[in-house]
């Protein structure tokens, strides 16, 4: 690999996927082995969660600790799934809760599970990662009322927020909230939800003019996930996650869009069918994608050459628009 003053710097941008997150730990971890340093993050989703961990100082060995010894269920809040119960009068508590919350859960778990890990680095709010008066974290999420995207902690001042006293915890809340799955965020008369419904790839979110003084690196997951209607599973909740996982999470439609210099820098990281909504995942197939996103990562850093993607595409004729 061609060596050059700023080569072991770099920005990360992750992409959402739900619980198959874990897979980008794997190629952080390799990536840290190598001696690469981590400038500046942002993801969607699952890949909110990822870079709030990575942005107040955890290493990717202690987020792999933390993912492996999860119980991603209880992110249902009542560790009850509405597709796995067989019970009549849970299934008419979660059709209430959609129905009145707009969502099955709400969320609250999930958030307190983030602000914890948040406070064990002594970092919470977006001041706390701000450097150089900017943030060193961007959270993408979804205005369903303004039908707009939402850069966090930027965009917080059209909502009459400071930016800088905002909770990380409820920024990583809106941008994995899938709908009907959990409660919007509500932030004056908005409803925020996942951020996937308008970019799940946000790889040009640190892109600048000319030649870059260090690459940015996008994680993406390559799905090979088979969906519920392909497994006959065709009642109405199923299919409706089906409908969310295609408009959401589906990387297909969205990787036809990449542009080349956009997958010259990007480590895609097969998925080995797990499932985005997948909250029961067993340690084994997240030990599975873990290794996935290692070796991924493994094999993308034998063929990247920074001064070779910068003569390709970013010299003063290809400057990104």
């Amino acid at each position: 690999m061609t060596e050059t003053k700023n080569v072991k710097r770099f920005d990360a941008v992750f992409e959402g996927g739900g619980v198959k997150g874990v897979a980008f730990v794997g190629a952080i971890c390799k990536l840290e082995e190598e001696g690469y340093k981590l400038e500046r993050c942002a993801g969607t989703s699952a890949g909110a969660i990822i870079s709030a961990l990575l942005a107040v100082g955890y290493t990717g060995r202690e987020i792999k600790e933390i993912m492996l010894n999860t119980d991603y269920t209880n992110f249902l809040d009542k560790n009850i799934s509405i597709f796995s119960s067989n019970n009549i009068f849970e299934k008419a508590s979660h059709a209430y809760n959609l129905f009145v919350d707009k969502g099955f859960y709400s969320g609250d778990y999930f958030e307190n599970w983030m602000f914890n890990l948040l406070k064990a680095k002594n970092k919470t709010k977006f001041k706390d990662v701000y450097m150089d008066g900017k943030s060193r974290l961007k959270i993408i999420a979804a205005d369903v009322t303004k039908s707009t995207m939402l850069i966090l902690p930027d965009d917080l001042e059209k909502y009459g927020i400071n930016p800088m006293e905002f909770d990380i915890s409820k920024a990583v809340r809106m941008s994995m909230s899938i709908p009907i799955f959990f409660k919007p965020v509500q932030l004056g008369n908005s409803f925020i939800v996942d951020g996937g419904i308008i970019s799940n790839y946000p790889i040009w979110i640190f892109d600048v003019e000319g030649k870059p003084d260090y690459p940015t690196f996008g994680f993406n997951l390559d799905e090979k996930e088979l969906s519920y209607t392909a497994q006959g599973k065709t009642d109405f909740l199923h299919y409706s996650l089906d409908v969310l996982n295609t408009c959401i999470f589906s990387s297909k439609n969205e990787d036809v869009y990449i542009r080349d210099k956009d997958l010259a820098r990007t480590i895609n990281i097969p998925t080995l069918g797990v499932g985005t909504t997948e909250f029961d995942l067993s340690k084994e197939k997240s030990l599975a994608l873990y290794q996935s996103g290692y070796e991924s990562a493994e094999k993308f850093l034998k063929e990247w050459d920074f001064d070779k993607y910068v003569k390709e595409y970013r010299t003063e004729k290809k400057v990104i628009a």
